[in-house]
């Protein structure tokens, strides 16, 4: 199980570490962006890590014994980082990166059910504190609520197809597994519509947004970190979805007329060819970054 961060290079050289700096590190996942500053940062620059899956807390525990009190883990979802700073002592931070979606070692293990490519329960929580999984969802939820959420966030074509299928399949028995709702969603698409990715690709990529509330949680986040930014600092937000992407442009778009920020990247960052060979999952990443300037948040 290795872990890639994306677009390192790049947004390292938007963040532009400093030895007095205080640091977020709001996804940590598998650490490479964390490690990455901290080695920047050197010899006091500091990183608070955010996150709420306690695989990733456990690696960063791990991380914390190379780097000591540099690093510091908070087990938490960053839309929180505003309140969870002050009640910590800290105020205004020097940078921030924000590497939206799933991680790594999430995909990877089955057991997670994030993955329609290993067979794992239907399960795709971040957080096992949520009380809501992928199963419920496809169980318990209504057929419209399912198309809805698959055209909706898996901008699914076939949405209605599929989530007719899928009420069809569990009047007979319960969708438990991962395998069994790709196999189902694959029965809905139409052969000649394969194509490059997956047939299951949006569809979960729908339901572990939902799972997770994902947008509502990137929306207030973006907004919490904007707030803890200091002059002159910088916030670099890597997405892999397009409503996700959309989300960060517009609230980008909405500080700069305000004044509050200042946009460093009028058109995203997007991985090179030899990354995206190197490591597929980064075809669909865009990194967008924006300098705090001033204004006010009325």
């Amino acid at each position: 199980m290795i872990h890639k961060s994306v677009l390192l290079k790049e947004s390292m050289e938007i963040l532009q570490p400093k030895s007095d700096g205080i640091y977020l590190d709001l996804t940590f996942g598998g650490g490479g962006h964390s490690e990455q500053i901290l080695k920047l940062s050197e010899p006091n620059g500091i990183v608070i890590a955010f996150d709420q899956d306690l695989y990733a807390i456990d690696c960063a525990l791990k991380l914390k014994e190379t780097y000591k009190d540099r690093l510091i883990a908070v087990k938490e979802n960053f839309s929180k980082c505003y309140v969870k700073l002050l009640s910590m002592g800290y105020s205004l931070v020097d940078g921030i990166i924000m590497d939206i979606g799933v991680s790594s070692f999430q995909l990877d293990d089955a057991q997670r059910g994030f993955s329609f490519l290993k067979d794992g329960p239907l399960d795709m929580r971040m957080s096992k504190d949520n009380p809501i999984s992928a199963r419920i969802i496809v169980n318990q939820w209504s057929r419209y609520e399912l198309e809805n959420i698959i055209r909706d966030y898996g901008q699914e074509r076939f949405a209605k197809k599929i989530a007719a299928k899928i009420d069809e399949r569990r009047a007979k028995a319960t969708i438990e597994t991962t395998l069994e709702l790709a196999n189902i969603v694959k029965e809905a698409i139409p052969y000649s519509f394969y194509k490059k990715i997956h047939p299951a690709t949006k569809t979960f990529q729908a339901l572990r947004i939902v799972v997770n509330s994902e947008l509502d949680n990137l929306k207030e986040g973006l907004v919490n970190a904007i707030k803890l930014l200091k002059p002159q600092a910088r916030l670099v937000v890597i997405s892999f979805h397009s409503l996700e992407d959309k989300i960060v442009k517009n609230i980008f778009k909405d500080y700069s007329q305000r004044k509050i920020v200042t946009i460093l990247t009028k058109k995203p960052i997007v991985p090179s060819l030899d990354e995206i060979k190197a490591n597929s999952r980064a075809r669909s990443a865009k990194l967008r970054s924006i300098e705090k300037t001033g204004g006010t948040y009325d």
